[in-house]
């Protein structure tokens, strides 16, 4: 004998009708989308944020990468350790403030950068929207992310 669904369940929306589940299986599509690319640089994508946050701005503290990439130290502070061991960066005790841990690039990851360069063009070309569209979308689920964000 098959279980008919009860009415409670009728209510339920199919999992394909979530916004939850289009933004999970977007961020798992563009995983995928960067691993090849991130493979041959030998970062993985967790690594690459890191990697480009210090691109834009070498320097700064655990926590302020932390706040950016909205990781806790718990997440980050393995990941920077994996980056320090592949030699791509430095981390140091803040002079000023024994707490504070600076990350620094070293100058294999300046050169890695040049590399880096084609991940954004090959992740353009593979959306194929229009720079507006995406920033609209973007600013979006930005909206959504401040809205739950505890």
């Amino acid at each position: 004998m098959i279980a008919k669904p009860t009415d409670a369940s009728d209510k339920n929306p199919e999992v394909t009708e979530l916004l939850c589940f289009s933004l999970y299986s977007a961020s798992h599509a563009f995983t995928q989308l960067y691993r090849p690319l991130l493979d041959k640089l030998g970062l993985t994508y967790p690594q690459y944020l890191v990697m480009m946050t210090l691109w834009h701005r070498d320097g700064q503290t655990v926590k302020e990468l932390g706040k950016t990439l909205y990781l806790d130290s718990s997440t980050l502070t393995p990941l920077l350790k994996r980056l320090d061991a592949a030699g791509l960066i430095t981390r140091t005790r803040n002079p000023r403030d024994e707490r504070e841990v600076l990350i620094h690039l070293t100058q294999k990851a300046i050169d890695l950068r040049t590399n880096a360069a084609d991940v954004g063009r090959c992740i353009e070309e593979a959306v194929g929207m229009e720079a507006e569209t995406v920033r609209a979308i973007k600013s979006s689920v930005e909206t959504i992310r401040d809205r739950i964000k505890l």
